[in-house]
């Protein structure tokens, strides 16, 4: 058994000790030059971690672990790994050859002319979610504050200023669902969030009938809303109860195009990634994890 190891910031070797006790194996540090190299990579951070390597994973095609030490743990919990403990019995499982592997989808972006300068190496994959909008406002302001308080209601602390400064915008949203491409439809929103798993941003369920191997993202529109009653709103999304509302639209799509009035950053697994326009769709069963 040969796995290879990649460490988020916060991370260190000594949360790699518990799994060097399970079985005979020889270990790398840093993802390997070709899959021949390792049967496995671990990948030991949050959200932002995976989302960095989400490429280079791709490209070797080994099954990853992914062990929940980062400030947010949305995709680990996505797949029931809540604690560093769930994510040492999976490999515990895997190392004696259980067959504990799932295949699962891959968001991606891609940029349309001028929004992806900031997009050098083409389309980016994501694994949890991307919007657009006020929770990119939220995203921004939570990276800025210190690591801890990220991991501990980061997210919802930063509700308030985001909503002092943040204006709706117009959309232009064109989807394809079904097979079919929509007529193009313009709203005035505050958010339009492309999800790949039921959970993102510390535990919100956004999209809480999404599914990660359906070839579909959940997307999950709030339509012009009174900000009193936005932050009224924001704590139901904690519980999935969201969906009722009357300026919330919600519907599964494989494709999308989002334009908007002026060009807004487009946030993917809480990490910046370029400004509208673009196109969001599904990369269908690319991804093989570890799961308990």
């Amino acid at each position: 058994m040969r796995g290879a190891a990649i460490f988020g910031l916060g991370s260190s070797l000594r949360e790699l000790k518990a799994f060097q006790e399970v079985a005979d194996a020889e270990w790398s540090i840093g993802l390997p030059e070709n899959a021949s190299e390792a049967d496995a990579i671990l990948v030991f951070g949050g959200d932002g971690t995976v989302h960095r390597h989400l490429a280079a994973v791709l490209r070797l095609g080994l099954p990853v672990l992914v062990v929940p030490a980062g400030s947010g743990n949305d995709f680990a919990r996505a797949l029931g790994l809540r604690r560093i403990r769930d994510s040492l019995g999976a490999w515990r499982k895997f190392a004696s050859g259980g067959a504990n592997v799932r295949t699962i989808d891959l968001g991606v972006i891609s940029p349309i002319g001028s929004g992806g300068e900031s997009l050098r190496h083409g389309p980016r994959y994501f694994s949890c979610a991307a919007g657009v909008g006020i929770d990119g406002e939220i995203a921004r302001r939570a990276n800025a504050l210190p690591r801890w308080l990220r991991a501990h209601g980061g997210y919802a602390l930063s509700l308030a200023p985001a909503l002092l400064a943040f204006r709706a915008f117009s959309l232009k949203l064109s989807v394809d669902q079904s097979g079919t491409l929509a007529t193009p439809v313009e709203h005035s929103t505050f958010a339009a969030v492309f999800a790949n798993t039921p959970v993102y941003g510390g535990g919100m369920r956004i999209a809480p009938k999404a599914k990660m191997d359906d070839g579909q993202l959940d997307v999950c529109l709030i339509h012009d809303i009174s900000k009193l009653k936005l932050a009224g709103v924001f704590p139901t999304v904690y519980f999935g109860r969201h969906l009722g509302i009357r300026e919330v639209e919600y519907f599964p799509s494989s494709w999308a195009r989002v334009e908007t009035d002026r060009p807004l950053d487009v946030y993917a697994d809480g990490e910046c990634v370029c400004q509208t326009p673009v196109e969001v769709s599904v990369a269908a069963g690319v991804l093989r994890v570890v799961v308990p």
